[in-house]
């Protein structure tokens, strides 16, 4: 096995393992080994609790270690999609997922509470996508349950001290239930978003192939839905745009920008390579959460929702953060939560900062410039990932961009060292003729020293196709990148992917003018 075909296999999708796609060889393996203290339990405990509107939320729970009986902090730990309630005691850290294991918050002194969102496993009920008026509601009333548990510690009388930890709909979760319950210590929200329209719905484009892997996902763990989940992702799979009632479910207020009301410290954990969550679903919490005056820290890691083909650099950031946090605001201990804001670069490279404050775009950022004519066909577009250790990733090498053969391609050249951090600006002016009224070009960034697109992101934009010029002027997502004197990107415009199906029906798109603009440093 090569290095690079192995490198690809530790660190294949453990994030979707965090985000409860698993079976068929898809479960990640980057993790952090940890045995189970030795007063843990063998097993986990079971427990069930009835939510507000009688829904039954079961789950399992692992108690702290201690000799003398002492009652200990708690942290709860909600699965991901099409997941359920934890069971091993021995579970470590999901370095490429972002999620603590059970393991070291036992070994920390922490008990752990894990359950069964409503719809899923045991629970009865129906998914509503981590809504505060629904999963939120079922999360305090688990926190009644475990404020009358005689091994919870309590910072009041049924005010338990507790944190939160989980990835993807176990991140999710957190902003709803902070949002809700005061009694929640601290966050620790792992690929989670602010919006599920702008995260799955992208300048009015569906993402089929995530739609197409979560719905799977969610039959195949015999997951009961709202029905307009079930809806909107079979829409998606096979349609460019969704119906208004979609649009209204993802874009609800229920859903969307919880962090605005939430008060607990957050520790934001998101992935570089996340293509269902990208970094500005964090970027966007994190100015939230800012703006109420709270403790809130963001930490950008080669993982997530998606693969990481390059260097992760120190995977230990993860767990040592978390704990950090945890002790910290649930524990209520003198320690250091390190710096602000930590990202990690394509290279393998920690950088740090006091504070988030992503790179503007401005008159002397990096720019690239040129034109060409894009055919709109399928053939020859971004993905699927046919690289090394992609026989080990089944369907989710389609979720990965890759260099297209069929683009328009802009160089991009650095004259010094830099760093490249938050949305590229891509302002295009074109003309073309196509059937259909729901066209869509994809951009891209490709770093030329390997090959690879910076955070496998695309950026869909739609085109009006009727011979006329039209000039468009964008965000595309964000990117967490270095580049040194002398190196080169590539911006492509690409006609479709394995990643968003476009749905191509022929023709072309003439780009007289294309300008990219990079925030940089």
């Amino acid at each position: 096995m090569t290095p690079a075909t192995s490198r690809v296999r530790r660190r294949s999708l453990a994030a979707i393992c965090a985000a409860g796609i698993a079976g068929g060889g898809l479960l990640g393996t980057a993790t952090i080994a940890h045995a189970a203290p030795a007063a843990v339990p063998s097993g986990p405990i079971a427990f069930s609790v009835k939510s507000f509107d009688g829904t039954t939320i079961t789950g399992n729970y692992f108690r702290a270690p201690a000799s003398d009986g002492r009652r200990a902090p708690t942290v709860l730990e909600g699965p991901g999609w099409g997941g359920a309630a934890l069971t091993d005691p021995t579970a470590g850290t999901s370095t490429a997922g972002g999620v603590i294991g059970v393991a070291p918050l036992l070994a920390n002194g922490y008990n752990v509470v894990s359950w069964n969102p409503r719809g899923f496993r045991t629970s009865s009920g129906q998914a509503q996508a981590d809504s505060v008026l629904y999963e939120g509601r079922d999360v305090s009333a688990i926190l009644n349950w475990v404020a009358k548990q005689p091994w919870a510690q309590l910072d009041r009388p049924g005010d338990p001290a507790v944190g939160m930890v989980g990835g993807s709909y176990g991140g999710g979760v957190q902003w709803a239930a902070a949002a809700l319950d005061r009694r929640i210590d601290a966050i620790a929200p792992d690929i989670s978003w602010n919006s599920l329209k702008t995260s799955l719905y992208p300048n009015r484009t569906a993402k089929s192939g995530w739609a197409t892997s979560l719905y799977a996902t969610a039959v195949g763990a015999g997951q009961r839905n709202n029905p307009i989940i079930d809806t909107t992702f079979q829409q998606a799979a096979t349609s460019v745009t969704l119906s208004p009632q979609g649009v209204g479910f993802l874009g609800s207020w229920q859903r969307t920008n919880l962090a605005a009301w939430v008060h607990a410290p957050a520790l934001i954990l998101q992935g570089t390579v996340d293509t269902l969550f990208p970094l500005d679903e964090a970027a966007a919490n994190y100015a939230s959460v800012r703006r109420n005056g709270v403790p809130v820290k963001m930490v950008w890691f080669c993982g997530g929702h998606g693969v990481c083909l390059t260097n992760p650099g120190d995977t230990s950031v993860i767990e040592r953060d978390t704990l950090a946090w945890l002790n910290r605001y649930v524990k209520r201990q003198h320690v250091s939560t390190g710096a602000g804001f930590e990202w990690v670069d394509q290279n393998g490279t920690w950088h740090s900062a006091a504070t988030y404050r992503p790179n503007k775009v401005g008159h002397g950022g990096v720019r690239g410039a040129g034109s060409g004519t894009l055919p709109l066909v399928s053939a020859g577009g971004s993905g699927p990932y046919t690289g090394p250790g992609a026989a080990q990733l089944g369907p989710i090498a389609a979720l990965i961009a890759t260099k297209a053969p069929n683009a328009v391609n802009v160089p991009i050249q650095f004259t010094r060292a830099t760093k490249v951090l938050g949305a590229p600006r891509l302002s295009v002016t074109y003309s073309g003729k196509a059937t259909g009224n729901a066209n869509r070009v994809l951009a891209q960034i490709v770093d030329n020293s390997t090959g690879v697109v910076l955070g496998s992101q695309l950026t869909p934009f739609p085109v009006t196709l009727d011979g006329r010029t039209h000039r468009l002027n964008i965000p595309m997502e964000y990117v967490a990148a270095s580049a040194s004197a002398g190196q080169s990107f590539t911006l492509q415009l690409v006609a479709d992917s394995s990643q968003i199906n476009t749905h191509p029906t022929g023709g072309s798109v003439k780009f007289s003018k294309v300008t990219v603009t990079l925030p940089t440093t």
